[in-house]
């Protein structure tokens, strides 16, 4: 964006250019904008708001680079981890952070072809997807850091990226698709403890401790064999002391974690497989950015409205986190009157913020006052917390050509 734009007095200004971008745009734009005017109408009568047209907006969001969501996203969170620590949730201690992946489907075009890259499965022509990956606070349910990346880019050098981020006591846990000597060489470096799990043939290190039956065995980690390390700064030689847990699954099956965690004492074997089990928070927030945020509904065909759209959707996710987070405290504390804890239901969280996220930005009302009547709408609808639930995983789901089936519990909220 240049100095000189939005400096004129216009009818679109750069805030409710803005806020117009975060209130989830999965509509024609021309259908979300009368929607847009309507509403700022009917519950902001003093403010002007007319003229606005779809030729108008797709000019003005030409100006705005998408990291405009990501210092608002990082600002929030900023704000949420200063002086709150009543309110910050935390397990032993450590902040728990999970860094893992995903892929979107883009607009098939030549731009975003080139750029992100084409996957094919059972038909010739593929489509358009790029790599996502985000540090996320599973806890406090913030993600600290999104990346939109071509294919071509792997998981573990995103996964790198993204310890910028992290600092002392955090604890970031990951999956299989992650394990290796460099990414554990740089948690250590950086002072960032790590929970990774891996699989039983993952090197010798780990198939001679599967073998031996030990519940935890402390061990020297080495680069493989044949690693290319010309541009690592450690030789072949080189080592990590790395602490080796065995998990048994309800069903029989093993599972083995590397873990920086070292003090047996203040970490038994017992607590691994339900702190691992914590990284499911992650996998939910993708599936509330698919589903619930219909991030895939992007309202625009070039890479400059993808990363905009992109950002956007990461920044309403904090939104909704900050004000959902207080309520379920609150719930987690009348949890004793009833049978089950209860929960904001999140994918009627998301609906009710369409428009009124506009509220929140844009009205001159009170910000706490708007924020305590959302908080009021949200507790109206909770849902209960079933606790060992455990559902048969399609594997192959992602492979299907068809539509997705829209379940009865999960009908679109907007």
């Amino acid at each position: 964006m240049l100095e000189t734009d939005f400096t004129r007095n216009r009818k679109q200004s750069f805030h409710s250019t803005i806020v117009f971008m975060i209130n989830f745009l999965t509509k024609s734009l021309s259908v979300e904008i009368a929607n847009f005017i309507s509403f700022i109408k009917y519950n902001m009568p003093g403010a002007s708001i007319n003229g606005i047209t779809k030729s108008a907006f797709v000019q003005y969001r030409k100006k705005i680079k998408p990291e405009v969501f990501k210092s608002l996203s990082d600002s929030l969170i900023e704000e949420f981890y200063t002086d709150n620590d009543a309110s910050i949730k935390l397990w032993n201690g450590f902040r728990l952070l999970a860094i893992d992946g995903s892929r979107l489907v883009l607009p098939d075009t030549q731009e975003l072809e080139s750029i992100y890259g084409r996957t094919k499965n059972q038909s010739e022509t593929g489509v358009v997807q790029a790599r996502i990956s985000v540090l996320y606070d599973v806890l406090n349910r913030f993600v600290l850091d999104g990346v939109l990346a071509p294919l071509s880019t792997g998981e573990s050098v995103l996964a790198l990226n993204h310890l910028v981020f992290a600092k002392a006591n955090d604890l970031i846990i990951y999956d299989r698709g992650y394990p290796s000597f460099n990414l554990i060489y740089e948690h250590f470096e950086k002072g960032v403890d790590f929970l990774i799990r891996v699989k039983a043939d993952f090197s010798n290190l780990t198939r001679e401790f599967y073998q031996s039956g030990l519940q935890s065995a402390i061990a020297r980690m080495q680069p493989g064999k044949n690693i290319k390390l010309s541009d690592k700064p450690y030789s072949k030689n080189a080592f990590k002391e790395v602490r080796l847990v065995r998990v048994e699954l309800p069903d029989g099956e093993i599972e083995i974690l590397i873990t920086s965690l070292f003090d047996s004492k203040k970490y038994p074997v017992s607590l691994f497989k339900e702190l691992y089990f914590l990284r499911w928070g992650v996998e939910t927030f993708y599936d509330e950015l698919k589903n619930k945020i219909k991030i895939e509904h992007f309202s625009g065909y070039s890479e400059h409205c993808i990363l905009q759209d992109f950002y956007a959707a990461l920044f309403v996710s904090n939104v909704q986190s900050l004000i959902v987070g207080d309520i379920n405290d609150e719930l987690a504390k009348e949890s004793t009157k009833y049978q089950y804890q209860y929960k904001v239901n999140s994918n009627l969280s998301y609906g009710f913020l369409k428009d009124r996220i506009i509220l929140l930005f844009f009205s001159e009302k009170d910000m706490n006052e708007i924020v305590s009547e959302l908080k009021a709408l949200f507790k109206k609808h909770t849902i209960p917390i079933r606790p060992n639930r455990r559902f048969e995983r399609d594997t192959d789901k992602y492979r299907k050509r068809g539509k997705p089936k829209l379940l009865k519990n999960n009908k679109n909220t907007f």
